[in-house]
């Protein structure tokens, strides 16, 4: 009777353990797949890029960006991060977020600048290949998770596919192409500066007022669906200003702070003659 229970235990143990560990497998794969989902739509949006869909090719930038924000976070939810996925989620963002960006811009506008329109996307794809190399150094060593040093990639790439996307009929004249240069300059320089970008990974470990954040979430979703070309370039030129906003911000408190300082012993010093008078 005692060996008949313990078989029957141990054939319990064994069904139990099977599909924990096909779940596991399943679960370790997944982020796997968003990040060539992410390879995918850079690769599409070269493609039709070439054909000259630019209002077809922009959009793709967008859902990569989507992909690269989901693979990280589910990851991270299910302890399934490594070193593998942290390198393929790399070389997967230099093709949507280096090459895609630049290819588009250069199809779209800046081919009729010539050598000029091809070096400054050339530019784009080093600068977004160095911020890359630098997050993963930096997220290595740890560092303030609230914050990015220097313009993501992902923001980076999304500027001139908003651009693109609200104004799809393409550039043909260089005239019209100059000023469209600091659509891929001032990212790419963005990208390598040191400037603090402020990071949302933070937003899930928040105990403060999740609701407000999904509802915020609920709403942005309405917007970019009802208003698309208006909504997701405000999106994408709102976050690249807010860096400068925060940047200015900064500065203003810490010259308050040392007229504070510089006004404190001035004070004290008329508070002592006023007593020993």
């Amino acid at each position: 009777m005692l060996d008949h229970t313990e078989g029957r235990l141990r054939f319990l143990r064994r069904a139990a353990d099977r599909p924990r560990h096909r779940f596991r497998r399943g679960v370790y794969l997944l982020p796997s797949l968003l990040t060539m989902g992410n390879m995918f739509c850079g690769y599409a949006c070269v493609v039709y890029a070439m054909r000259g869909a630019y209002e077809t090719a922009a959009p793709f930038i967008g859902i990569a960006v989507v992909l690269d924000m989901l693979d990280g976070r589910i990851a991270r939810l299910t302890g399934t991060t490594s070193a593998f996925g942290l390198e393929f989620d790399s070389l997967a963002d230099i093709i949507s977020f280096g090459m895609a960006p630049a290819l588009l811009s250069f199809a779209w506008g800046l081919s009729s600048l010539g050598r000029l329109g091809w070096a400054a996307g050339f530019l784009f794809v080093a600068a977004a290949a160095m911020r890359l190399a630098r997050f993963n150094v930096q997220s290595a060593g740890g560092g303030d998770k609230r914050y990015f040093v220097g313009m993501p990639s992902p923001a980076a790439a999304a500027i001139p596919a908003a651009t693109v996307f609200a104004y799809p009929a393409g550039l043909y004249d260089y005239r019209a192409a100059l000023p469209a240069l600091a659509m891929v300059l001032v990212p790419a320089v963005l990208m390598v500066s040191t400037i603090r970008f402020r990071s949302f990974k933070t937003l899930d470990s928040q105990k403060r007022r999740p609701y407000t954040v999904l509802l915020f979430i609920a709403a942005g979703i309405i917007l970019i669906a009802t208003h698309p070309q208006v909504m997701l370039v405000v999106i994408a030129y709102g976050y690249l200003a807010s860096a400068f906003i925060g940047l200015a911000i900064s500065r203003l408190k810490r010259r308050d702070g040392r007229a504070a300082v510089d006004v404190d012993p001035l004070a004290a010093s008329n508070q002592r003659d006023s007593a020993a008078g």
